[in-house]
């Protein structure tokens, strides 16, 4: 299985909102870099190959599978549903801290 760090690759800024696939609520642009994930439900679209430049073909729904901290970051590990790579995103500071404790496995 093939893991894919989004914070060391290259980043091409691309902030705007969407209506999320999973949940379906409207999503706003990111506060302060881009936006890849729905904050309130944290589920992702596998539409990068480096941060931001939608070039990845799979399209496939991302799964957050879990939480890793590294360099005082908090990052939400998803696994795509369509090709199951693993990829690691920076949590943003509008994500739905009940769904973080969720996933951290610690109670809210």
């Amino acid at each position: 299985m093939q893991t894919h760090s989004m914070q060391t690759a290259r980043f091409t800024k691309n902030n705007r909102g969407f209506d999320c696939v999973e949940c379906g609520r409207a999503v706003p642009p990111h506060p302060s870099s881009s936006r890849d994930h729905c904050h309130h439900c944290l589920t992702g679209l596998h539409v990068d190959v480096n941060p931001g430049d939608r070039l990845n073909e799979c399209g496939g729904v991302l799964e957050p599978i879990g939480l890793q901290t590294k360099s005082g970051k908090t990052k939400i590990v998803y696994r795509c549903k369509k090709c199951h790579e693993q990829i690691v995103c920076i949590a943003g500071p509008d994500d739905n801290p009940e769904r973080i404790a969720e996933l951290s496995g610690m109670p809210w």
